[in-house]
């Protein structure tokens, strides 16, 4: 089975740190860390997050937390 890039449902901003990590199996706190430092030192950490988060889509079984079932 071919593995897709997915934002995470483990999410702090848009997923994108928790869905590279799901890829890559690993600890999404590691990538989250390394974005931190990638952005401190050259700047490139931030325009990936966002080119991540317009790119990447979500997850076939996200929910998002703003759906409301009461309608």
């Amino acid at each position: 089975m071919e593995k897709k890039l997915y934002r995470s449902n483990d999410r702090k901003l848009f997923g994108v740190c928790g869905g590279v990590a799901e890829y890559f199996g690993i600890d999404p706190t590691i990538v989250r860390l390394l974005w931190v430092v990638f952005s401190v030192s050259g700047g490139i950490g931030i325009p990936a997050y966002i080119i991540g988060t317009l790119l990447m889509d979500n997850r076939p079984d996200y929910v998002s937390k703003y759906d409301n079932d009461n309608q």
